[in-house]
């Protein structure tokens, strides 16, 4: 059984025992260690595929948080041609790693 769900503008293929990881939300600040997904687009398992128009409103996926993690670092440069600018940045996303728990229908 695996459902399609959405977190974060993205998203994700899940399967009970999966680890996936998720942009942070807005409690992942505080020590939340369960996280449940109800923006469940599609499920597909024995008794067939059900997909939502948008989301499937009985169903939900839940998850439990294992880490928090941040992506390895990009570098952000601009540049004007023939003016002297140059600007260089850096960026690194804040990630939840979360494993995938139980799929209800």
């Amino acid at each position: 059984m695996y459902a399609i769900i959405e977190s974060g503008g993205k998203q994700y293929r899940v399967e009970r025992g999966d680890v996936i990881d998720i942009e942070k939300t807005e409690t992942s600040g505080k020590k939340v260690r369960t996280v449940a997904f109800d923006r469940v687009l599609l499920i597909s398992g024995e008794g067939g595929t059900k997909v939502g128009s948008p989301v499937l409103t009985d169903a939900r996926v839940s998850g439990v948080v294992l880490d928090d993690v941040r992506t390895p670092k990009i570098k952000v440069f601009k540049k004007k041609r023939r003016k002297g600018y140059r600007r260089t940045n850096g960026h690194r996303q804040d990630l939840l790693r979360v494993r995938i728990q139980d799929i209800e229908l």
